[in-house]
């Protein structure tokens, strides 16, 4: 897995936590849509099939089942 900054994971973490409709429950959704906003620089449409930085996407969903926020 590639090696990402603190920081790009936690700016990451505060843009999913402000999604509207943000939940729990959905959280590898809400992660997939932050890390398409991330690289693509817009949100992913309804069949939006460009790729993400799946090692980013795998670090964050990580990041979030091993913390509380």
């Amino acid at each position: 897995m590639a090696d990402y900054s603190e920081s790009l994971i936690k700016s990451l973490i505060k843009i999913v936590q402000e999604y509207p409709r943000f939940s729990k429950e959905e959280i590898e959704k809400f992660c997939w849509m932050a890390v398409h906003e991330y690289k693509h620089g817009v949100l992913p449409s309804e069949y939006d099939i460009r790729e993400i930085d799946e090692d980013l996407y795998l670090k964050l969903l990580q990041e979030f089942k091993s913390n509380i926020f």
